[in-house]
């Protein structure tokens, strides 16, 4: 009865020791199918048909290398890690048993002697808390995603609110400039038909007339000089600097606080011809052509409505070219328009301005373009995640300057990194929260394994 027990059991032994011999290994669940235990064994490409018994039996047969799956034998063969807990993924078979741990369950070193620890629950666990920490930061970077394009839409209808008022300006500026040109004309015409009349000397003459007199003092054009008018326009011979008195304004009316033309010749006009007594203040104007003063008004007024209306267009230009400006399905980027960004790398700062320019500066303050805003260039899918500059200062011997950023994840906007990685090609990470949502996708692929 012992001897049977004993036989019973190397049987059972012998039988274990079969199963495992005959368990593939290096093989995913995918390809599992063609290594059903049968006779035959067909390669995966097709190529042979071979004993069974010839899989993984460290003799390569199969060109494709399918049938050494688990050893070295296949110089292009792949062993497949399972690394329960962590990430699967193929190795080349050459490195099965090589004596260095490649898969995390140490399923490569099978039969060498070192002795590879099982890391992959370690691994995974490890990757698992990086995952939750980048999740948690992506969460937060959409909540302040949404922020900004709250933020974007608003300076969006700003700016076309600012677009509308400042046309309505331009059109209103350009009826006041098409009448300031008519003007200038008819003081232009005005001065041609003055000048034949006489000199300087002559309107001198001519001011000497009562009702030339007169209607230079009365100011407001109510066809009477008052005592205000009088006091301002009068002053003493000899004593110029003291101005009349109203009493003595109202002695020059007859003892009237305000006289009509009879009663001015009468009165003050008589004490103005006399060579003592008044006379009116001197006025800088008088001897100057009115034609000519009305031409020169005339041309700086119209001077200034040009001007006007050129930094009018000028703003709108701007505002156009803006508002024409990408920034994105929901304006998300809109909030970038008017931002710059630097990092000093070693004895240069790199100023991002998006939508703008991207420069150089030297520790010495030299300054050098590194391309100015061509477009986004990002991959199908991620259409936002680049921007390319162009056009920026010729290298010497060389291309032109330009610069692609590359936006990444983060909570807050700034540049993180330049890097040159030809001559005279930049580039640049600028971490964004408007750029999280790729990420998210990314990081729930990850969170699934």
């Amino acid at each position: 009865m012992k001897m049977q027990h004993h036989i019973i059991i190397v049987v059972i032994l012998w039988s274990t020791a079969l199963v495992d011999s005959r368990k593939i290994r290096g093989i995913s669940l995918a390809y599992r199918r063609f290594y059903k235990e049968k006779k035959s064994f067909l390669c995966i490409d097709g190529s042979k048909l071979i004993p069974f018994e010839r899989v993984n039996d460290d003799y390569c047969d199969c060109l494709d290398g399918s049938d050494e799956p688990g050893t070295a034998a296949c110089t292009n063969g792949r062993f497949y890690c399972i690394n329960h807990g962590f990430r699967p993924h193929y190795i080349q078979s050459s490195r099965v048993n090589d004596g260095i741990c490649d898969c995390c369950d140490a399923s490569d070193e099978y039969n060498s002697r070192m002795r590879c620890l099982n890391t992959c629950r370690d691994l995974g666990q490890r990757e698992r808390a990086e995952v939750e920490d980048q999740i948690r930061a992506v969460n937060e970077g959409l909540h302040l995603k949404r922020q900004l394009i709250k933020e974007g839409i608003n300076i969006w209808q700003e700016k076309q609110s600012q677009l509308r008022d400042l046309q309505r300006v331009a059109k209103e500026l350009r009826t006041k400039l098409e009448a300031h040109r008519k003007r200038k004309l008819n003081a232009e015409g005005l001065m041609g038909l003055l000048k034949p009349k006489g000199d300087v000397a002559g309107k001198k003459k001519g001011r000497e007339s009562p009702a030339d007199v007169f209607q230079e003092l009365d100011f407001n054009k109510d066809d009477s000089v008052t005592v205000d008018e009088v006091q301002a326009n009068i002053v003493n011979r000899g004593d110029e600097e003291r101005g009349l008195t109203e009493e003595e304004a109202v002695a020059l009316l007859g003892g009237h606080r305000q006289a009509d033309l009879s009663l001015f010749r009468e009165t003050l006009w008589k004490n103005l011809k006399s060579d003592d007594g008044v006379k009116m203040k001197a006025d800088p104007r008088s001897d100057e052509d009115p034609s000519i003063n009305a031409e020169e008004s005339a041309a700086a007024s119209l001077k200034t409505i040009e001007e006007a209306y050129e930094n009018v267009r000028m703003e709108i230009r701007d505002l156009e070219e803006s508002l024409s400006t990408d920034y994105g399905t929901d304006k998300e980027f809109m909030y970038l328009q008017s931002q710059c960004f630097e990092l000093t790398v070693y004895e240069y700062t790199y100023v991002l301005c998006p939508f703008n320019q991207v420069t150089q500066k030297s520790s010495t303050g030299t300054e050098v373009s590194l391309g100015k805003w061509l477009s986004w260039t990002g991959r199908p899918g991620n259409h936002y995640g680049r921007m390319q500059f162009d056009r920026g200062e010729p290298c010497w011997q060389g291309p032109a300057r330009s610069t692609l950023v590359t936006l990444t994840c983060g909570t807050e906007t700034a540049l993180r990194s330049v890097k040159e990685p030809s001559k005279c090609q930049y580039i640049m990470e600028l971490q964004t929260p408007v750029a999280c949502q790729q990420l998210q996708r990314q990081l729930r692929e990850h969170s699934e394994l």
